[in-house]
């Protein structure tokens, strides 16, 4: 479940969900690799849940990776608001 407040980062394919997860345990960053919620849709079936703490630090290095995710949300209210990358 994911927490009021946290962030869901969503990618196009599982290749690159899991090579983002890869790279940010390595990086020891915070996150956890959770399915997609029901309320988002995703082709990969599989999202990175992390906290507002965590998103400059885990998006810096994602784009260095050249791994951004497609699309990001935040909880909020029990819904998802889109959210800027």
């Amino acid at each position: 479940m994911v927490k009021e407040n946290d962030y869901v980062a969503i990618f196009h394919s599982i290749h690159r969900v899991l090579k983002a997860e890869k790279i940010l345990k390595q990086a020891e960053v915070d996150f956890l690799l959770i399915p997609v919620p029901r309320q988002l849709t995703s082709d990969c079936g599989l999202a990175l849940r992390f906290s507002p703490e965590t998103k400059a630090a885990l998006l810096a290095i994602l784009a260095d990776a050249g791994l951004p995710p497609a699309e990001m949300h935040q909880r909020r209210d029990g819904g998802y608001l889109q959210a800027t990358l």
